[in-house]
């Protein structure tokens, strides 16, 4: 799969859960593609300061993810 296969893949992994981000007035976009497996996200809108963000990175995007995408080996955020 090539980067922009890849990057198409996330966006719509993504898209599966961005309604959920929206109704707390949040969003998030993929940054980076790492060759390590690894996707850097930024978190825009209400999830740039919310308490929760670390725990929605995590149990949200990173598992919707890795459930779609098993080469990607794991998501962070970024400012």
């Amino acid at each position: 799969m090539g980067n922009i296969e890849l990057k198409n893949a996330i966006e719509e992994a993504l898209d599966s859960i961005r309604p959920h981000l929206a109704e707390d007035g949040g969003n998030v976009e993929v940054v980076e593609i790492g060759k390590d497996g690894v996707v850097k996200i930024k978190w825009l809108g209400a999830c740039r300061s919310c308490d929760m963000s670390e725990m929605t990175l995590k149990a949200g995007v990173e598992q919707t993810i890795l459930q779609k995408l098993p080469q990607i080996k794991k998501v962070i955020a970024v400012a």
